[in-house]
């Protein structure tokens, strides 16, 4: 991988590894205009500060916008979650062998 891409690609990672920052994304993922209360519920156990901490970062990297009627995605965020789109698939797949994986090796209990 090119120096450019590494940069970049760490960047976003950055980004996304941000707490609740791909929970906020994948709640706008519907396209509609969320209210920072109703996006707030979308998400989870998230407080007011760090809800508007993780919108102003994705606002400023050009992924979520505010209108009138709320949050929602700008196109480059709708692009970024289309990429992610197989993202439920592989959970359903990576969950089924972690679950399986406990069933062959229960925990010992000491």
């Amino acid at each position: 991988m090119r120096s450019k891409e590494n940069v970049a690609i760490g960047q976003l990672l950055g980004l996304l590894e941000s707490r609740y920052a791909i929970r906020v994304l994948w709640a706008l993922k519907d396209g509609h205009a969320q209210t920072f209360r109703l996006l707030q519920d979308s998400v989870g156990h998230i407080t007011p500060n760090t809800m508007n901490i993780r919108l102003k970062e994705l606002r400023a990297a050009d992924l979520v916008t505010h209108g009138k009627n709320g949050y929602m995605l700008t196109a480059l965020g709708t692009d970024l979650l289309k990429r992610l789109g197989d993202l439920p698939t592989f959970a359903t797949k990576w969950a089924t062998s972690q679950a399986k994986k406990i069933d062959l090796h229960p925990p010992q209990l000491i």
